[in-house]
């Protein structure tokens, strides 16, 4: 039987369109918690797994679809870029199985820890000796004959543990903020300052967002975040003035009206161009115009741009489904984890996933200035695949720590608070 309008709960006078977009909220993502919290943790290395090899399979497509034009041009085999590509995504995914492997009693040994740090500070020395090689004004990478690798992409992986292993021992973190910036502190400041000596600024806002997210999610104190806001934006500033072409890229993120034809613009306008080309289903894979030497590094920051321009916006939402799919992952793990070291774990990978993410297709996309990071798993780079590989399986090995009891739809706001 149909009530009258009458009868019908009125809705309250002093409601407002935010309320109505925050009672929505509420309704949306409580089932989402829900079933995040409960899931198994076997679902959950699986759900990582899956999103990599998918995001992997999708890079190697795409890497070959947009370099082998200038390939061509630069009388190569339109195949060698991919062909590397596909020799490191092979050797990634069985350091991901191995990881996987790996119980996470190994990742807490005190040694450890001290000897993946070491190594990578070594590395970062070594890339500002003659054997280091400068690409784009970066020397962010150490060549040996014909090889190549990057120390920063390794040091996100020591960092990391280093962070992750510094907090999760200390049971002072929550009251105290020298507890909580040492020893943790000295790592990340080290790793930092040796990565922007060698002139890749790009790669230090990825170290700021895992350190960021250990101390958030190890509780430390509001004070350090508050004052670290301020110090963040007074060196942020000094490193964009002190080199001119970071300057210019953010002049012309902030004022694009005034450089419509100027350089600085032309690799931003092109993926954008490159997006508006591919609409909604794309122009067909292998049929993008922009790689045809108007975009640089076509195949690798802005390997997005040319995803979009074949695949659409489908395809860059298939692309962002399975970061979605990680994100949700590792949130279980955190969710349903008893151990510290395994949840801040978790957080670290997630901040470093999807915020590597989150800032490539935003600066594609316009939303962020051009920065020059790689999109994980699907970007050309060797070193950058297989270390991201293996924090995957790192990640699908935090999947076999104890975990909670399952939590039954009842007893949500018990559980929030036990996980706290």
């Amino acid at each position: 039987m149909s009530t009258s309008a009458s009868e019908r709960p009125r809705r309250r006078h002093h409601d407002t369109l935010w309320t109505r977009i925050a009672d929505g909220y509420r309704y949306v993502s409580r089932p989402l918690y829900r079933w995040v919290a409960t899931g198994s943790m076997n679902s959950a290395a699986i759900g990582i797994a899956v999103s990599s090899l998918g995001l992997t399979v999708l890079g190697c497509m795409m890497v070959l679809s947009a370099s082998s034009v200038e390939q061509i041009a630069a009388g190569k085999s339109p195949y060698g870029l991919f062909l590397r590509q596909g020799v490191f995504a092979f050797v990634g995914i069985i350091a991901m199985f191995v990881a996987a492997r790996i119980k996470i009693s190994f990742w807490k040994n005190k040694r450890l820890v001290y000897w993946l740090m070491g190594i990578s500070l070594v590395l970062l020395v070594l890339v500002l000796s003659p054997l280091g090689k400068e690409v784009n004004g970066n020397r962010n990478w150490i060549a040996v004959g014909s090889f190549t690798f990057q120390p920063s992409e390794i040091a996100k992986f020591s960092l990391m543990l280093w962070v992750v292993w510094s907090l999760a021992k200390s049971t002072r973190v929550a009251t105290s903020a020298h507890a909580a910036l040492l020893p943790s502190s000295l790592g990340f400041l080290l790793v930092c300052g040796l990565v922007i000596i060698g002139g890749d600024a790009g790669t230090c806002i990825v170290f700021v967002l895992i350190y960021a997210t250990a101390l958030w999610f190890a509780r430390a104190p509001r004070k350090i975040f508050t004052r670290s806001i301020l110090a963040a934006v007074v060196l942020g500033t000094l490193v964009v003035v002190s080199r001119p072409h970071r300057l210019s890229r953010v002049t012309s993120w902030l004022f694009p009206s005034q450089c419509l034809q100027g350089q600085e613009c032309f690799q931003s306008n092109s993926g954008m161009a490159a997006l508006a080309t591919g609409s909604w289903w794309g122009q067909g894979l292998g049929e993008s115009r922009q790689k045809y030497n108007y975009l640089p590094e076509a195949h690798n920051d802005f390997i997005v741009a040319i995803l979009g321009e074949e695949l659409g916006l489908i395809g860059t939402c298939i692309v962002v489904a399975l970061f979605a799919v990680m994100a949700l992952c590792l949130a279980r793990i955190i969710l349903r984890s008893s151990d510290r070291f395994v949840r801040l774990a978790a957080a670290c990978l997630l901040a470093w996933f999807v915020g590597e993410a989150f800032v490539n297709i935003g600066m594609v996309t316009g939303l962020l200035p051009v920065i020059g990071i790689p999109l994980p798993f699907v970007s050309y780079g060797g070193t950058s695949l297989m270390v991201s590989l293996f924090a995957a399986g790192f990640g699908m090995s935090l999947a076999k720590s104890p975990t909670h009891p399952a939590v039954s739809l009842t007893s949500l706001d018990s559980h929030r608070a036990e996980v706290d």
